[in-house]
């Protein structure tokens, strides 16, 4: 075979990893229920993660956060910002000026490439994060196609309205869509069909999800998964219009209620009892094969609602564990794992430092334990939830998490208080960061610090 021919092979079935010897490494299988089950996902500010702010700058950050047992990597919006009424110095990321362009800010097209390769490379899914309500001002719709937005009495097109209030949500920078217009929707269609023919990406975050027509997600998702099988997370749930019946569009959705429930147990709002009625109403009415995100940070929470200590204080690492142990999607937001300690710029560069500590330890741990127990397993192949009784209702929380003879059992001082309980659960484990025995007896009396927490094994 001529070295011309080897070459063309290699660009358009594989990936060329630049090292000593031409490396070759066959494409990532599709994303399966398999995969979901066992899953972390991991949102990444591409602007903020690194010094550079670039798509290859990122590129070399991967092997760290796969190390976390990361398989899912969301990247932020990726294309160009409209910088027409534009917010800050760079604009907002959800300004959306090309939807199939790429933000200059962060390399090219060939750069994102290379970088969805990487991942895959290493094993790692890529969704792109969507922003179907609204474009930023300058995108060509806005001339070419007026008709493709909403617009007031005078005619004139309008920024995002909350129905709640008929007042502005004050994202002036950004131009309604009208999902009424029939051509718009095949231009959306065709854009995000695009994504996954050009760059091979897995899926997709939708913002806003809740904002768009259910039947324009009736119409595109099969088009789609023609294409590939794909995971779409919605940015909704149970609660915003449409309820439950608009989450059978998406494999996964936000636990907000869950996410602002912990923040309140954390800060002593709330107790464990307010927990237990939130998995009876909330999480157990959803389809087994929906997965809630669980999560102590995003992006909006970052920008807008604070930093995880400021959110979580002591309570941090306990909620962690949590949301890797209980069923469900846990999330990382870009910087947890080292510590995050500001609230990232939104509309401008920022950055922040990334030294290795006790969370990132724990989150490395608690990814290893994702992926590598069956009784950890959620949504259609999920392990099971037995809750455990103690002493204490409003302040311990302890369940059992149990699959094909293996067994994990999460033990949870939520308070920020001394306290002493008993149950009558017995049995003998391992603890999950050292292996050292650990014996469960009707006959003790356990004593834990406030928001100490323990995660057993039977193997």
């Amino acid at each position: 075979m001529k070295k011309k021919t080897i070459i063309v092979f290699c660009l358009s079935l594989f990936f060329c990893q630049k090292s000593g010897n031409l490396k070759i490494v066959k494409r990532l299988d599709p994303i399966k229920t398999s995969d979901l089950a066992k899953g972390v996902l991991y949102e990444v500010n591409i602007r903020q993660f690194t010094r550079e702010g670039t798509f290859n700058a990122l590129a070399k950050e991967l092997p760290k956060i796969k190390d976390l047992g990361v398989n899912i990597l969301w990247l932020m919006p990726t294309y160009p910002i409209s910088t027409t009424k534009s917010k800050g110095p760079l604009g907002s990321y959800y300004a959306v000026s090309d939807y199939k362009g790429v933000n200059p800010e962060y390399g090219t097209l060939k750069d994102l490439k290379y970088l969805v390769n990487r991942a895959h490379q290493l094993g790692m899914f890529v969704i792109f994060d969507w922003v179907p309500g609204h474009t930023g001002w300058d995108h060509m719709w806005i001339e070419k196609h007026p008709e493709f937005y909403l617009k007031n009495a005078s005619g004139e097109i309008i920024d995002p309205i909350d129905p709640r209030t008929g007042e502005s949500f004050g994202w002036t920078d950004v131009a309604d869509l009208n999902y009424d217009n029939v051509s718009m929707r095949q231009a959306m269609k065709d854009a995000m069909l695009y994504w996954i023919n050009e760059v091979d990406i897995d899926g997709y975050r939708i913002d806003q999800a809740y904002a768009v027509p259910m039947d324009f997600y009736e119409e595109v998702l099969p088009e789609m998964k023609k294409l590939k099988p794909v995971f779409i997370l919605g940015e909704t749930d149970a609660n915003h219009p449409g309820g439950m019946k608009h989450l059978k569009n998406f494999n996964a959705s936000y636990d907000f209620p869950g996410h602002h429930l912990t923040k309140d147990i954390a800060k002593g709002h709330k107790t464990v009892v307010d927990y237990r009625k939130h998995r009876k109403n909330f999480i157990l009415q959803h389809e087994s094969e929906h997965l809630l995100l669980n999560f102590v940070s995003s992006h909006d929470e970052n920008a807008w609602e604070g930093t995880v200590d400021e959110l979580y204080g002591e309570a941090a690492h306990a909620m962690m564990a949590l949301n890797y142990i209980s069923p469900g999607l846990p999330f990382l937001y870009s910087g947890v794992e080292y510590d995050l300690n500001k609230r990232l710029l939104f509309f401008e560069k920022d950055s922040f430092p990334k030294v290795k500590g006790e969370t990132y330890n724990l989150l490395k741990k608690l990814g290893e334990l994702k992926n590598t127990r069956p009784a950890l397993h959620s949504g259609r192949e999920a392990g099971k939830y037995t809750s455990i009784k103690t002493s204490l209702l409003d302040k311990v929380l302890a369940f059992e998490r149990s699959k094909e003879g293996d067994t994990i059992v999460f033990i949870g001082n939520m308070s920020g208080e001394h306290i002493g309980f008993r149950s009558p659960y017995n049995s003998k484990f391992k603890r999950y960061e050292d292996d050292k025995l650990k014996i469960l007896s009707s006959s003790y009396e356990y004593r834990m610090k406030p928001w100490e927490f323990w995660i057993l094994k039977n193997n």
